[in-house]
């Protein structure tokens, strides 16, 4: 199954300058725990997590109100395009142990294939859920992609 039968295509973004109270904002409003970084040309260059507004904003004492989020994004994202595969961005969320991967399409960001995405699909195989999961989940260096 290709990733573009199983991503979220309506994704938000914002631009590095966004302030991080008003990404936290966002992230509220649209129900997500992630959002992509891009710049104008919609190229990404970060994405920021929840998880990345406590530990790199919150528990380093900076200001929501006036610190943007190109402070505290992630940069160096592992990526797909539509056309791939849905066990390698399977095995992208085991290897690198995250639960999001961007999808990029001419250097643009046209979604985001989520663990979720893979659960809610009836048509991925169950196989590459559970491993997807237990990847994941596992700690140091037993986190490696299940076939």
């Amino acid at each position: 199954m290709k990733v573009k039968e199983c991503m979220s295509s309506n994704v938000v973004w914002v631009k590095p300058e966004w302030l991080i109270k008003d990404v936290a904002k966002l992230m509220m409003e649209e129900h997500v725990g992630c959002i992509p970084v891009c710049n104008e040309s919609k190229k990404l260059v970060g994405l920021v997590t929840d998880r990345d507004l406590v530990l790199r904003t919150i528990a380093c004492n900076k200001d929501p109100a006036t610190t943007p989020v190109s402070e505290v994004m992630s940069t160096g994202i592992y990526n797909v395009t539509p056309e791939s595969e849905v066990s390698e961005a399977s095995k992208i969320m085991c290897d690198c142990q995250v639960r999001r991967v961007p999808v990029i399409e001419e250097n643009q960001i046209v979604g985001i294939i989520t663990m979720g995405d893979l659960a809610n699909n009836r048509e991925v195989n169950t196989n590459i859920v559970a491993g997807t999961v237990k990847g994941i989940c596992e700690c140091g260096d037993g986190a490696k992609h299940a076939e």
